[in-house]
Order: C-alpha cells, then structure tokens, then sequence
C-alpha cells in the first residue's frame, strides 16, 4: 500500500501525449486553459502559474505588500517551506495557534498577532481542513495569502441553499448547481494552490497564484514579466491538469465516501478525527487525519503489522521544535505531538480498503 498515490487515468495521459504531438510542450494556450478553469472553479478572476510552489508563494506575498522587516502571520501547523520563503523576503514568521475546530489558523490567535505588529497573514489549510473560524478576519484589513494546496476540492455544504437551488433548477428543468457555505479560496486576496505529486489535483509539479481583485492580478503579472516565459507552467504539465480538473468531481465523491467510512471506523476506538467533524463537511481526501490518544508509534507499529502505512502528519512544519511548547500554542500541541495520517486516495483497492477499516477500527 502506498501513502500517497496520482489519480492517473489512460485518458490523463493521453492529454499529455497529445501536448507532445502537437509540439507545445511549453507555455501556451493550455496552461491559460487550465488557470481560467482553475479560477472558475474557485469563484476567482484570473492569475498566474508559476513552475514551482516556492516560487509562487514568494510571488503573492510580494504582490500583497510584504517586504523587509515584516511579520507574516502563520499557523505554527504550517509547511516548514513557509520559513524559507517568508524569510527569502527580509521578513519573519510570526507563528500562532490554530482552533480546536478546523485546524486552521484561529481569529482570536490572529487578532493577539495582529496586535504583535503581524502585517500579513499566510493562511494553511492542513489536510482538506477549511478555515471555518476565521469569519471576522476581514475586519483586521491585514492582507492574505490563502494556500489551499492541501485543501482544493474540500467544501461545507449549505443545506438550506443547495435544497432551495435544486427545487428552482428543477423547476427550471435545469441542472442542480451545489452551494457552498464554506469552501477554499474564499478569504484570500491572493490564492495560492500547488500541484505537487501528492495533491489531489496533480500537474506533476507547478502552482497557481489566483485572485478577484484586478489590481492584484495585474501586479502578480508585473512581477513575473521579467522571467516569462521562464516561471510559467509548461502546457505538457497543464494538459495533465485540464484532465484532472474535468474528472475532479467524480473523483472528490470517491475520496469523501472514503472518509466517512473511515471516520465511521476511527470512532468505535478513543482516537478522533483532526479537524471539522461536522455532517456538512465534505473532505478533498488529501489524507484522513487522526489525532491518536497514546503514542503515535505505537500506532504506527499496529498498522505496520497489518499493512496498512500510516505516517506523522505535522513532522515537516514549521512547529516541530514547539511540540513541548502548550503554553502558546495549546490547540496545536496535540496534532503536532499525536497527529497521524493514514492514506485515501480513489484508487485504493478493495483489499486495501478493508485493511485500513480493521486497522482505524481497532487502533489503540
């Protein structure tokens, strides 16, 4: 069993092939293809792509404002990357907790860091969580990066809009279009999204830098002028995200009826889900994440024993040396110090499946 695993299909490399036989493996039409079906899917305007994640988190962050001697606001669950590049600025991080909720960066820790002099806020989304408790953020007027690579495709339905929508769309004789209460990609000024091997939508390698704001948009195009066509996403790799994009609804159907069933069968032991537990919350399925109640190598061991690979979720943050550190960040000690991930992807076999039921089911 594998922990993470593309959703590849024939037919996404095939797209991929046909790039290579139309002989525009470059920059080209399909990657302005695949970054407007990106931004629409998102609700956003339009962006840039850009050929690695670093290099787009260095672009939106100078897009909003961030310069030398900043603090950047971040949740101490973040990718260590973020110290790279916020420091590759002149700037700091200014790390905070996160809430006991969703996981995400909490108001009441951003409000105390905005108060610190944090100038900008570098929001993750760790493992489809969506940042729930963070309504009111906003009114801080702090610019945001919103990073939603581990968070494309999760979504709160809102149960009174989506029944009222499909009753209308049925009256009309039209197609039900699903609402969102929540969804990522909501709050940022700038959203950045990789698509890296191990996300749920994989170009093997790029991300995009996204907005609804026109000025921001012509800024974050500024900024990549003198390297263009350099930074820009090749279309053999967009070609492979057109795919993926056009099949990604079947696919996140797929990852959430695997996380419910997981979820069903961590419950039946005193480990709990790391994030939003509530029935509206449809996962992306980057990960099924557990907060473990003895000691994660323990559990590790078990699993391993059963063939079933599970990993620590947070070992690579930036909060790793903070894992004693209760005092400030209280919500986050547990998921740094107990935070388990187990893998879910669509392509899990049948055997697999069952596998990782009696290992979540009886896990100690």
């Amino acid at each position: 069993m594998e922990f993470f695993k593309p959703t590849l299909r024939r037919k996404d490399m095939d797209a991929v092939l046909q790039t290579m036989v139309d002989e525009k493996i470059g920059p080209g039409e399909r990657r302005k293809d695949f970054l407007r079906q990106a931004a629409s899917r998102l609700g956003l305007k339009g962006g840039v792509s850009e050929r690695s994640y670093p290099q787009a988190l260095v672009k939106a962050l100078k897009a909003v404002g961030v310069k030398e001697g900043d603090q950047v606001i971040a949740s101490v669950l973040s990718p260590e990357i973020y110290k790279s590049v916020v420091e590759s600025l002149g700037a700091s991080l200014l790390l905070c907790d996160v809430s006991a909720e969703d996981g995400c960066l909490s108001l009441e820790s951003v409000s105390r860091a905005f108060e610190k002099g944090g100038s900008a806020i570098l929001l993750h989304e760790p493992i489809g969580q969506i940042p729930t408790s963070l309504d009111g953020v906003r009114d801080l007027r702090l610019p945001i990066v919103e990073d939603i690579s581990q968070s494309f495709g999760s979504r709160i339905i809102d149960e009174d809009a989506a029944v009222a929508q499909e009753e209308d769309d049925k009256a009309k004789e039209e197609e039900p279009v699903v609402k969102y209460k929540y969804a990522p990609g909501r709050l940022g000024d700038i959203v950045v999204s990789a698509f890296e091997e191990d996300c749920v939508v994989s170009t093997g390698g790029g991300a995009l830098c996204l907005s609804r704001n026109e000025e921001l948009i012509d800024s974050l195009k500024r900024l990549g002028a003198p390297f263009s066509p350099y930074n820009e996403l090749p279309d053999m790799n967009a070609a492979l995200g057109i795919i993926q994009l056009a099949g990604l609804d079947s696919m996140l159907a797929r990852r959430d009826e695997l996380y419910r069933m997981f979820m069903q069968s961590i419950m039946k032991t005193e480990n709990k889900v790391f994030g939003l537990r509530s029935v509206d919350f449809r996962s992306n399925g980057y990960a099924f994440p557990v907060i473990v109640n003895g000691r994660p190598e323990e559990s590790i061991d078990f699993a391993k024993k059963h063939g079933v690979v599970c990993r620590r979720s947070f070992t690579k943050s930036v909060g790793i040396h903070y894992q004693e550190r209760f005092d400030l960040f209280p919500n986050a000690v547990a998921a740094l110090n107990r935070g388990l991930s187990f893998p879910l992807y669509p392509f899990l076999s049948q055997k697999d499946t069952e596998a990782l039921n009696k290992v979540l089911s009886h896990l100690p």
